[in-house]
């Protein structure tokens, strides 16, 4: 039954964010706000499929053991491909709000990115081992957790200020997707059932590109 939900669940995310974002980025012309977004959207559900698809393999084969470098690869595209996810939906708002400032913000942005990255890349991770040490699980999502910490309170700040409707809650799915998310890296090896947490966070991604797909429906023939 697991294997059923699941799979199905993570086939309907997938159709959905990447279809969204194909669309977007097809239909976006000169909106270059919009057409960033879409590969936002890009971004994040191809990222994901890279460990989505090898899991609903292994799940629908009761073989999650015989996969386990299948599944690391998957994690580690998945982790490179979020921290690129967040650095792409903060030059949208900049983009979106008109802000050309910001640039020592910008660094730390970019300094944050290229860290986790890098910590993701450290051997010492081992990704490919069904017993990867938590330590550095924890290690690699620091700089991860600030950069969520920085778009979260740019998010609020920008609708706040230009009374953004559209994004009000932009800041709200990125906190929640983080909240689902922390635990499941502390205490999910050793409590399986904390991974169930992926789910919310997963929607919450979701619920983050469908604010932009329904205001690119209402207004995203206007250029940017």
């Amino acid at each position: 039954m697991q294997a059923i939900m699941e799979t199905a669940f993570d086939a309907a995310y997938l159709a959905a964010v990447l279809t969204m974002g194909v669309i977007m980025c097809a239909k976006a012309k000169s909106n270059r706000g919009f057409c960033l977004f879409g590969i936002m959207a890009l971004v994040l559900g191809c990222g994901d499929a890279f460990h989505l698809l090898p899991r609903a393999y292994s799940l629908i084969t009761d073989s999650m053991d015989v996969n386990v470098a299948a599944l690391g690869f998957g994690k580690l595209v998945t982790s490179i491909t979020m921290t690129a996810f967040y650095v792409i939906f903060y030059h949208f708002m900049r983009m979106r709000y008109k802000d050309a400032g910001k640039t020592p913000l910008t660094a730390a942005v970019y300094a944050l990115a290229a860290l986790r990255i890098l910590l993701c890349l450290f051997p010492q991770n081992d990704w490919f081992s069904a017993n990867a040490p938590l330590s550095w699980g924890i290690y690699r999502n620091i700089p991860f957790v600030i950069l969520g910490v920085i778009i979260i309170c740019l998010s609020f700040s920008y609708a706040k200020e230009h009374k953004d409707k559209p994004f009000a809650l932009a800041w709200l799915a990125v906190l929640l997707s983080l909240a689902f998310y922390i635990p499941v890296v502390l205490w999910a090896d050793a409590i399986p059932m904390i991974g169930m947490l992926m789910i919310p966070k997963t929607l919450c991604y979701v619920w983050l590109v469908l604010m932009g797909f329904g205001e690119f429906r209402k207004n995203g023939k206007k250029s940017t």
